[in-house]
């Protein structure tokens, strides 16, 4: 089997990050609700103060997880810039470029786009 193509490898990454995106927002969703349904509730009478540091808790997790996607944004386009260098790359080849890779490129790009724009 021969070796991969750059062009293939980026694409792979650009989709690694949008499905890592992806993750991250569910994560924040998640988090989100639990924070929801502490606040909601609040103390026990028995939980000897507890409640006051879970909520405390849940609060640092969703401010680390909204830390993330700043970071992750950029990741995202500097691998589709990247990637749209490698496509022009690949569309000079003429005949002998790849058809295949270049259709998952592209789709990968306007996928990276999408979630570049959920993320703003």
């Amino acid at each position: 089997m021969p070796p991969a193509s750059p062009l293939a490898i980026a694409t792979s990454s650009v989709q690694r990050l949008i499905k890592e995106e992806a993750s991250y927002h569910r994560e924040l969703e998640q988090q989100t609700k639990r924070l929801q349904k502490l606040e909601s509730e609040g103390p026990g009478a028995d939980d000897e103060g507890n409640h006051a540091f879970l909520v405390k808790q849940e609060r640092q997790a969703v401010d680390e997880t909204k830390a993330v996607f700043p970071m992750l944004k950029e990741k995202i386009s500097d691998a589709v810039a990247k990637l749209e260098h490698l496509i022009v790359e690949e569309g000079n080849k003429g005949d002998n470029s790849n058809v295949e890779q270049l259709t998952a490129a592209k789709e990968a790009i306007s996928k990276a786009k999408t979630a570049i724009r959920e993320i703003a």
